[in-house]
């Protein structure tokens, strides 16, 4: 099989699912259960490369565990909140698409360009277990490494922050603990660098630069897409000025040292 035909595949069953999870939607009103799918659709890729890739077994289990691992504990970690309302990046989603009367219909474009998105950031696994190498290079060591510190790094941030909300006293305040006082989105910062560590892993395979497309691919929609905007929107709305503090003295993505404000 090709790397064509193996990423078609790919592609064909990433779309099953995350047709099957609009349908849900449509009946639930709920888009939450969108990420799990996207996670699931990964680690679906993920499996499906590392079976039917022709690269060395090692290759193929060096990229594929770490790169399901990462993703199923982000679906399970969505799993766990269905039930509990909408996120609140949806709901902000969705009221934008209802003022413009095609709310269904350009959820329906989302979910399977979620699909598409999945079989695109799928790339460094589809590169990597086409390695016929058996050795483990040392950029790809490199990768590992950061793999672990930054999988490690992004579940204390979510577990931090589930850990806040749920503490009734806590309700409606902002999180400025931990890593979160650092930076008002850790758990995509952290997250992005898993990203790069895939690249990594990837990058000593035939056409292995090409990864590097992944964590771009992912730095832009965190950014500029379906992570920090909605959220920030969001969180504006529903905590108001506290929230603005937090904004003035805290880095959005990259975690630094939260600037001091004037109080004159």
């Amino acid at each position: 099989m090709t790397r064509w035909e193996l990423w078609l595949l790919a592609w064909a069953a990433s779309s099953v699912l995350l047709g099957a999870l609009y349908l849900l939607q449509r009946r639930t009103r709920d888009a939450t259960a969108v990420d799990a799918g996207w996670g699931a659709a990964l680690v679906l890729c993920a499996v499906l490369y590392a079976i039917l890739g022709p690269g060395a077994l090692a290759q193929r289990l060096l990229i594929a565990i770490p790169f399901a691992l990462e993703n199923a504990r982000i679906a399970a970690l969505v799993r766990r909140r269905l039930g509990q309302g909408e996120d609140s990046r949806y709901r902000e989603l969705r009221r934008r698409w209802a003022e413009r009367g095609r709310e269904q219909a350009t959820f329906a474009v989302f979910y399977e360009a979620q699909a598409t998105v999945a079989a695109l950031l799928s790339l460094p696994v589809l590169l990597a277990v086409f390695n016929d190498d058996a050795s483990i290079a040392p950029v790809q060591s490199v990768g590992a490494a950061l793999w672990v510190a930054a999988f490690l790094l992004e579940a204390t941030a979510d577990r931090q922050l589930a850990a806040f909300r749920a503490d009734p006293a806590r309700r409606g305040g902002v999180m400025q603990a931990g890593l979160w006082r650092y930076s008002r989105h850790p758990n995509y910062f952290f997250q992005t660098l898993t990203w790069v560590a895939y690249a990594l892993i990837a990058v000593a395979a035939p056409w292995g630069y090409l990864a590097f497309a992944a964590p771009a691919l992912i730095l832009f929609l965190v950014l500029f897409v379906t992570g920090i905007p909605p959220a920030e929107e969001s969180s504006l709305r529903s905590r108001g000025e506290a929230y603005r503090r937090y904004q003035q003295q805290t880095s959005a993505f990259v975690p630094w040292f939260p600037k001091r404000l004037s109080t004159g």
